[in-house]
Formats: structure tokens, sequence, C-alpha cells
């Protein structure tokens, strides 16, 4: 692998543009009140390199850590820049942490200042967060901060005289990434300069990537998926980035940016999906996809109600998204494509290449990756993107990286003949049967793909039979609300629980199927960041009414 001398670090990269290319937009960023505001490469220098003046005046210690908390936005960005531009490690916190993890980033990172950006408290955890943020730890506020008290972004870069920014080598250490948590405390992985361009330089041997690319920044950036996969990219080659408002303007936003490349998670790709069969039926689909005709123009016409007409390449990582649903998008004509990583390798592992998708795998190993299969068909891997360790954890560095350098992923899996990684399930979420049968539980959620249900969740540990949780579709859910027929719904996910069934092995075939009441949300803390399942906390949740529903003998039972 060979990075642009120019570009070694995301630092270069920045200065880079705005030297080849001032006056072309690298951030488009929308507002509440409906503003939108394009930052050039020449601006986000300036800004950056004033930002960094700044913080070099406050005379912190050397190789501070200082923190970023807030939703994605332009100056989330530019403040990563700055805190390396100024010779800092950054220290992105989740929006969505509660206040107690809040407080354990900030005190065990040692954070020294903290960039408080986009939050209102109604999607995000700034309710809890603010009153667990130390009183001494100095905050600088990005535009649409919560706090005006502190001092602001826009009225320093306007006051401070800009800096000769410090370029950075690329083997020291540039950024922590706390986990996500999806068991206990998060750890903070340690990765340099080197290891976050790493991901940009073997992307680009996958497929090419130019600077006329736009993509949409709207996943957590404290997640190394995004950092990786839409940061690090843009900085590197040089592409416009834009930015989602919120929730309810994302169409809008998305119409805006009109992505040619596009990355999002499982959790929204069903979303999606739902979303088109609640306006246009599986079955009406499948008449008009007949069509030769027809069929062009209204898989057309799905894309670009969606927004991604013009993308090129479409990416998805961070958990599982079954075969069924990938091949639906593929027919569409999106070139979906399945992506493999990990925070410990900044998401630089695997991928599926375009043209030669093998959909059910995550794809061969990227350029400069080893991979093999451990003890207990555990995915091991080697990778340029591969950290530096845990953040004051050698001894939990030592357990996850084996003597020869390899990643243990904690995921189970198996190459086939071709290269190709498949993913099984994780090692930690195995569980046994009252009869003393192991379970896994993610081929068989990923098996289960009614249009009704959202998201799935296998349990049943110690139990005589596994069981399946279901969380209804945002649409069905409003349609229950309106007062919609349940019989018709417990008939359809009866007969699709009977496939599923059909082609499990006895021990794992699912005793009954479960319609939850309460929404599985990041705020509740039974989804990550990332929008996984927290198995644990479900699980943990949900056990006390294990005995009841399996004495109810029941094929569906409601919850509510």
């Amino acid at each position: 692998m060979a990075v642009d001398p120019h570009k070694q670090t995301s630092v270069h990269c920045l200065y880079y543009w705005a030297e080849k290319a001032p006056d072309k937009v690298y951030l488009t960023q929308p507002y509440p009140d409906g503003r939108v505001e394009d930052i050039t490469w020449k601006e986000a220098a300036d800004q950056v390199s004033r930002m960094a003046g700044y913080l070099r005046g406050l005379n912190l210690p050397p190789n501070s850590n200082i923190a970023i908390l807030g939703k994605n936005s332009a100056h989330w960005i530019l403040a990563d820049l700055a805190i390396w531009a100024a010779g800092y490690v950054s220290v992105p916190l989740y929006p969505t942490l509660n206040g107690d993890t809040a407080a354990y980033v900030l005190e065990h990172s040692e954070a020294k200042l903290m960039f408080l950006g986009k939050l209102d408290g109604t999607a995000d955890g700034w309710n809890d967060i603010k009153a667990h943020i130390p009183r001494d730890l100095p905050l600088v506020s990005f535009p649409m901060s919560p706090r005006d008290d502190t001092p602001k972004w826009l009225s320093i870069v306007a006051e401070q005289a800009p800096v000769e920014p410090r370029l950075p080598e690329p083997d020291e250490l540039a950024t922590m990434v706390y986990t996500s948590g999806s068991t206990g405390r998060p750890k903070g992985v340690m990765h340099s300069f080197r290891t976050m361009i790493s991901v940009a330089d073997g992307l680009q041997q996958l497929f090419p990537v130019s600077a006329d690319e736009r993509m949409l920044s709207y996943l957590p950036l404290a997640h190394v998926a995004e950092r990786a996969a839409v940061e690090t990219q843009s900085l590197y080659h040089g592409f416009h980035l834009y930015f989602a408002n919120s929730l309810d303007t994302f169409q809008e936003d998305l119409q805006r940016a009109k992505p040619t490349l596009f990355f999002s998670v499982p959790r929204l790709w069903m979303k999606f999906y739902l979303g088109v069969n609640a306006k246009l039926p599986p079955k009406k689909q499948k008449l008009l996809f007949s069509l030769p005709i027809v069929s062009s123009l209204v898989k057309k016409k799905v894309l670009r109600q969606l927004g991604l007409e013009h993308c090129r390449a479409a990416l998805t990582g961070a958990a599982p998204l079954s075969a069924e649903i990938v091949a639906w998008y593929r027919n569409l004509g999106l070139e979906l494509l399945e992506v493999y990583g990990m925070s410990e390798n900044f998401g630089y592992s695997h991928a599926n290449r375009p043209g030669q998708a093998k959909v059910g795998t995550v794809g061969m190993a990227n350029p400069g990756v080893q991979h093999r299969i451990g003890e207990g068909g555990e995915v091991q891997v080697k990778s340029p993107g591969q950290m530096l360790g845990y953040y004051k954890n050698e001894e939990k560095t030592r357990q996850d990286v084996t003597a020869d350098g390899f990643l243990k992923t904690g995921d189970m899996g198996e190459i086939d003949g071709d290269g190709c990684l498949r993913i099984t399930g994780r090692v930690k979420d195995l569980f046994k049967t009252a009869k003393g049968k192991y379970v896994v539980p993610v081929p068989i959620e990923n098996r289960f793909n009614h249009p009704m249900a959202e998201v799935v969740c296998v349990a049943g540990a110690n139990q005589p039979q596994p069981c399946l949780m279901v969380l209804l579709s945002e649409e069905v859910r409003d349609q229950l609300e309106a007062g919609a027929d349940r019989s018709a719904i417990e008939q359809e996910l009866a007969a699709e629980l009977d496939a599923v069934n059909a082609a499990n092995e006895a021990h794992e075939k699912l005793a009954f199927l479960v319609i939850v009441r309460e929404p599985w949300t990041m705020e509740n803390g039974m989804l990550t960041p990332t929008m996984k399942i927290k198995r644990n906390v479900i699980e943990g949740y949900y056990t006390r009414k294990m005995d009841d529903w399996f004495g109810q003998k029941r094929k569906v039972i409601w919850e509510f």
C-alpha cells in the first residue's frame, strides 16, 4: 500500500486541497432555520488554523486529549482537524451516551477540553450528559450547541490569528475511539494517523474514488465506520461532504446531497426497505418488476424517491444485513456492497468488490489485510488499520491481539474457496438451552425477513427452546394505534416463523415469537450508536417474562 506522500495524514490532506482547490466547496451544513452554509477548502483550512492557534494559546500539556461531543456537523470535522493541527489527540463521544458513561469517558481519557456541538436533548443524551460534565472542564461551543455561556467557535475564528499548522508524523497517536460498549465499560481504541489514512488508500484500490464524489454524513462520527468511510475518505480524495439537519428533514438532506457514494447500517437499510414496501407492497413489486419496460421505470423511481438515483456504490456494515435484503437492493440497480470491520482496525478489514459481490458474505480481505479462522471458529484479522492498543489497558490489548499480531475479532466465521468471509455469529452470543444445546442467534435472526418486522432478537438461554422477540416496523405500529386488525399480522408472522423453523436444527427451532411493546432505541440503551442490538441488555430486560411466555404455549404472543 502506498499513501500519497502529499496526503500522509488527514491534516496534510486538508492543506493539500486548500492549495489545490481553494474555492471548491468541501462542507455543506444545513441549519434548523432553513439556512444552508457552504464551506470551501480554503475557508475550512483557515478556520482550522485559527482554532489550532486558540488551542495552543491555552498552554495545555503536550499531546493532551481533547473531547468532541455532538451530532455530525461541519464543525465537528473542523474541530477534529484543529485538534490535530494544534498537536493534540481527539476523543469523540457519542451524542447518545448516558451521563454516567460520558463522565467515565471524560475521566478515563483525562480530557483537557471539550468541543460541544449540535445537541438538543430530544434524540440525544444531552439532558442526562449535561449534569455530568466536570465544572472545571473548559468548553468551546459549535453553532447549534445547547450552551451559550462558553467560548464560541465562530467568535474565536473571527478574532484569532491563524497559525502555521503542525503537520503530524504518520505514526503519532491521532485519536481514541471509545467502543460503543455493547457489554461493560467502553474501551479507548488508540489509532495513529497512519492507521486512519490506510483505509482511504486501501479502498481506492477496490473501486475508483475521485474528487467529484458526494457523500452525506449522518451516522455518528464518533464511530470508526463514519470516520473511515466518510470523514477520512472525503479528506483524502477531496470530495464534497453534506450533512443531515434532522431525522425529519433526512429525505430533503439526501435530495440536496444526491450522493454518489452512500454508507448506511442494516437498521436503516431495513427501514428504507420497509418504507418502500408500505407504499408499494411486495406482491405489487413482484408483478411490476416482471414487466420488462415497466420494471426499469419503477426501479428508477424507487431509487429516486430514496434519493439514491445518482449513487454508484453503497456500503452496508457494522452489523449483519440479510442476504435477501441485499439482493432486493441490488435488484433495484443499487450496487449495495456489504463490508466488514471493527473499531480496532478502523473499519478496514473486508469488502465486497463492485461487479463481483458475493451476497451473504462480507467479501474478501481488503488489500494488505490477512485473515484466518482461529480457535473456536473465531475470525482473526491483521490489518494496516490495526489499533495501537487500548488506552490504559495493556492487559486487554494482549488478550485481543495474538502473539503474531492478529486481532481476535470476537466474530465467528467461515472463509470459502473464493476467499470470501461469511460471518456466522458472535462468540459471546452463543447460549445454551436447558437441554445443554448451543444456539447461534445471528443466522436465525437473518432468516426472519418479514416486511412487518423492523428488528428481531433470538433469546432463550436456559430455556427448553429458543424464542424470538420481534419489534414491528414503525408503519405497522402506527396502523395498530389506528385500530388495525391484529389477527392478520399474527397469521403472517406465524407463517414466517414456520418457514424459519423449517430450516433450523431441532434444538434451534423457535418455540414462539413475542411482539414487544417498547421500541428498541439508542436512548433506552437497547441499541448501540450504530444501531446494533445490545443483546445482553434486551435479554436482561425480558428475562423475568420468559417463564410466563413459555407457559402460554402459543406461537405468537403479544406483549401489549
